[in-house]
């Protein structure tokens, strides 16, 4: 990555956002030799919340996603287009939407939280979605923030009937001479019926086109989808996935999630519920979703375990770190927060740690398990889908790196944890986001807590055993 202003504005700006959740974006500029670095500083309307922010990586302009707004500001904060986007009248039950059938429940101003902001570079367009009606997505021009299209006549229209941010996050997947998809990912909020946990849709050129956002591939029988069982729920009933982080990489997709399960405590007979941190992987090119699979992430450091996963970011290895981890600069590692316990997804303790995962770690524990099961070892071990018991089926085949699954041992699960390398941890404020980029082989990260303060210095990894160490 090049050293441009922009890029650490956006850095910065991005970590202080989420770490404070408030409507202040604090970004660096380069200062002038001889002064002390200064900020700029964008304020909102008053008690407005920010909720996503992107950069366009060709121009540096910002794009955030606000309540009842998005923004288009410069590199250095300005104000360039403003769009509206609530409130408006509508109510949470109402499903489908008042907007495609009458609504018998009563209609009150409701806000517009944004869910998901991405950037469709093919399209030169912006993704927006927002709370109201169930989830509806705008598709804005960048250039000027003019709504090119706002589809909702179709149940797949309606992505999300989760009403907070921070419940859906999205990955484009770019082709060159064909359609681009979204793998979307969501919390469900109890409606399991209405929506699929996980799936792709199609993003058409044509930002009007009936079939945007319809599923990649819908049959009878199969769908580019993966939902959660309703009778899931009367063992769990509040369960649900929530997506912390998504990207893709080489022929897959990924998604990091915290997850609720019922396990049972050494020495006892009953069940008690804690969260868990998996990270879930699908081919791109898989439109029945047969590659599904799912394994448990933490981090461990002194004898504590940080299970509660907070924050993540994909970045590559860089030269120095890479000569100390033993793979290559050019290898993905993720950069992830954890918090410590596993009781409560939405009261983490302030106890939190800094881990690094090597991805190619990852697929190489996923290609282990994929083979065993096809080996017929063991189960398919994915208890929320109700699969746990149901033993793998035997088939002669290779599984090499870039399997993607059959109508058969899928959606799977592995049992055993991935463990990350710890850098550092934090007993006080908790650390609730990271970003990180390679600049002169160095590899840096940005960490955010949870009372708005950015870590200094940043977090820099230099050859030596234990690999990470803290600038001074």
């Amino acid at each position: 990555m090049k050293a441009m202003p922009w890029n650490w504005t956006c850095l910065l700006s991005h970590l202080l956002m989420v770490g404070m959740g408030s409507s202040t974006l604090l970004p660096r500029q380069s200062p002038p030799p001889s002064q002390k670095r200064s900020f700029v500083t964008f304020r909102g309307e008053p008690a407005e919340s920010f909720n996503h922010l992107v950069v366009d990586e060709r121009t540096g302009h910002i794009y955030v996603g606000a309540v009842n707004r998005i923004y288009k500001l410069s590199s250095d904060l300005k104000v360039l287009v403003t769009h509206q986007t609530g409130p408006d009248e509508d109510n949470p039950k109402c499903y489908p939407p008042r907007i495609v059938q009458t609504c018998n429940e009563p209609l009150t101003p409701t806000n517009n939280v944004n869910k998901m902001l991405l950037i469709d570079y093919k399209e030169n367009r912006l993704i927006a979605c927002g709370s109201l009606y169930q989830g509806i997505c705008k598709l804005l021009r960048l250039e000027d923030l003019f709504k090119l299209g706002e589809p909702f006549h179709k149940k797949e229209h309606y992505l999300s009937g989760v009403n907070e941010s921070g419940s859906v996050f999205g990955v484009i997947v770019s082709y060159n001479n064909l359609d681009d998809k979204l793998f979307i990912a969501t919390a469900v909020d109890g409606k399991p019926e209405y929506f699929p946990t996980i799936s792709s849709r199609k993003l058409t050129k044509n930002s009007e086109a009936d079939g945007m956002f319809a599923y990649v591939f819908h049959d009878e029988f199969v769908a580019s989808m993966i939902k959660i069982p309703s009778d899931t729920f009367t063992v769990i009933p509040d369960f649900d996935i929530y997506y912390v982080y998504g990207f893709s990489s080489g022929n897959f997709v990924y998604f990091l999630t915290l997850q609720p399960e019922m396990v049972s405590p050494p020495g006892s007979t009953t069940k008690e519920q804690v969260y868990t941190s998996k990270l879930v992987r699908l081919c791109k090119e898989d439109t029945a979703f047969n590659s599904y699979v799912e394994v448990p992430i933490g981090c461990e450091r002194s004898g504590v375990e940080y299970r509660l996963l907070q924050a993540a970011y994909l970045s590559k290895a860089g030269a120095v770190l890479a000569r100390t981890l033993g793979v290559r600069p050019e290898d993905d590692l993720l950069f992830t927060v954890f918090s410590k316990g596993q009781k409560r997804k939405m009261k983490s303790l302030d106890e939190s740690a800094l881990c690094i995962f090597i991805l190619k770690q990852i697929n190489d524990r996923i290609k282990e398990r994929l083979q065993s099961c096809y080996r017929g070892e063991g189960t398919l071990d994915l208890a929320w889908l109700k699969v746990k018991d149901i033993p793998c089926s035997s088939a002669l085949l290779t599984i090499d790196d870039n399997f993607c699954g059959l109508d058969m041992n899928a959606p799977l699960g592995v049992s055993e944890m991935v463990r990350g390398i710890p850098v550092f941890t934090e007993d006080r404020d908790r650390m609730t986001s990271v970003i990180a980029y390679v600049y002169k082989n160095h590899s840096l990260a940005f960490v955010g807590t949870k009372s708005g303060k950015l870590k200094k210095p940043p977090v820099h990894f230099s050859a030596g055993n234990p690999p990470p160490s803290v600038l001074t």
